[in-house]
């Protein structure tokens, strides 16, 4: 039972601070979600991980999100409007490592007005700790008798 505890707090041990590690990144900082904003200097030098989350804030209505492939990226292609994100307090969570990429689909907004994102996500930044098993160690029992009792009479 003591080692199935162990165990247990080991493995909290590690996944915790990988949970806490999450960064939130509100995209344009101050700015939000707008036009006339550069994006990828924004991008540079922030690091982004699985795990993170992106929050497009913008007043609901003016723009949207979507998320969509390099070419629709570079070429400002707009998908169906179903698959726009429209809150104005849009949250992504990075769930896979790669290459990601987001427009604004508001009129001319992503090509005229360069509301587009591309960003790389990563793994981690260092390997992941492998755990080491811990052997079954035997439950405490009752203490066992001595092997020589002596009883003084007097």
């Amino acid at each position: 039972m003591a080692s199935r505890q162990f165990v247990v707090l080991a493995i909290v041990a590690v996944v915790l601070p990988t949970v806490a590690m999450a960064a939130e990144f509100t995209v344009g900082d101050d700015k939000g979600w707008t036009i006339d904003f550069d994006y990828q200097a924004w991008a540079k030098g922030k690091t982004f991980l699985v795990g993170d989350t992106l929050v497009f804030k913008y007043t609901q209505g003016n723009h949207n999100v979507f998320k969509v492939n390099g070419t629709a990226f570079k070429d400002c292609t707009k998908p169906p409007l179903n698959e726009a994100l429209t809150s104005g307090n849009d949250t992504i969570t990075l769930a896979t490592p790669g290459n990601k990429w987001y427009i604004c689909g508001v009129n001319d907004h992503c090509a005229n007005y360069g509301q587009k994102l591309a960003i790389t996500v990563h793994g981690s930044l260092s390997p992941e700790p492998t755990p080491t098993p811990i052997p079954d160690a035997p439950a405490p029992g009752p203490a066992a008798p001595s092997p020589l009792s002596y009883t003084l009479y007097i």
